[in-house]
């Protein structure tokens, strides 16, 4: 069964937020457009150009009423380590949530027995708390928070125009399609 369309459980994990730990539960989600950010580890190598490019990308997300939130299932304080560590971890502002008995991961499908790691997995979650789009990668395949941008975009432009929809490429600005029997087999 797919992904899309699913309501996020109720949950409450620990999390690092710098310079801080703190809980963050599915209340705290709901409200506003999140986006899950799966990543198989800390301490890792695809895992901090990944986490370094939504930063790049934070100030855009949150402009469109979006918040960040990166899932391992490394503990809070390993977040923490990391963050010292790390010159590009260091550098984040969103939340980085342990998700230490995989809790999200199994709602979300992207828990790797073998490696007790989560795939790399992009969920953007609407106000209400229904996911809205799904990317999942194969460990070592890094995404593009430039391409998240516009998935968030897409998504909120079809959630406030529901008899619109965005093509290939689409970007705020650029022309929709009004599905009709006039569109069938003229694109």
């Amino acid at each position: 069964m797919s992904i899309i369309g699913k309501q996020l459980p109720e949950f409450t994990l620990d999390a690092f937020k710098k310079p801080e730990l703190v809980k963050v539960s599915t209340a705290d989600v709901l409200g506003k457009w999140s986006i899950f950010v799966f990543y198989p580890a800390d301490f890792t190598f695809v895992c901090p150009t990944e986490l370094e490019d939504v930063q790049n990308s934070y100030a855009e997300l949150k402009e469109l009423g979006c918040e960040v939130y990166s899932v391992s299932c490394d503990s809070e304080f390993v977040h923490k380590a990391w963050s010292d560590a790390s010159p590009s971890i260091n550098k984040i502002e969103y939340y980085m949530l342990a998700d230490k008995k995989h809790e999200l991961a199994d709602f979300f499908d992207v828990f790797q027995e073998e490696s007790a790691m989560a795939y790399r997995g992009t969920f953007v979650v609407d106000p209400e708390g229904f996911v809205r789009t799904a990317e999942i990668h194969d460990m070592g395949i890094g995404r593009s928070a430039e391409e998240l941008v516009r998935k968030v975009q897409a998504a909120q432009f079809v959630a406030k125009h529901g008899d619109q929809v965005c093509p290939a490429r689409w970007k705020p600005g650029k022309d929709t399609l009004k599905p009709g029997l006039d569109l069938v087999g003229k694109i």
